[in-house]
């Protein structure tokens, strides 16, 4: 593709999004029965899908808690507390790969090398 083919796609794109901006902030969100059947749809697709939502959760309960657990540990910085304290959370982390590697650099992340620029000499 060339630059002009290039720029008609954008400028296709930024049209139909504009497009679609202002058919639902300018004619859809003023009328109120396009709002009472859109309430309806997410009611019933709510209800329909409770106990899916509820299955899921109860599913990865655990890991839910350990990853909610070692995320606050790691905001306040007493990841050596959660080691300590919840072993077991460890576990759960590292075998979804949420922690990976080892544990003992205090269950820190891990931090991507730096980027190393080399120069190259033109002659």
């Amino acid at each position: 593709m060339d630059e002009q083919q290039i720029n008609k796609v954008i400028q296709q794109y930024k049209n139909k999004k504009e497009k679609e901006y202002n058919n639902y902030h300018l004619k859809n969100k003023l009328d109120p029965e396009y709002m009472q059947k859109n309430k309806d749809r997410a009611k019933n697709h709510y209800n329909l899908n409770k106990q899916k939502r509820a299955d899921t959760y109860k599913k990865n309960k655990d890991l839910i808690k350990a990853r909610s657990s070692y995320y606050y540990y790691l905001k306040n910085n007493k990841l050596d507390i959660f080691k300590d304290k919840f072993p077991q959370h460890v576990e759960i982390l590292k075998k979804n790969n949420i922690i990976k590697g080892a544990v003992d650099p205090l269950l820190q992340p891990p931090v991507p090398p730096p980027i190393e620029e080399t120069v190259v000499e033109v002659q």
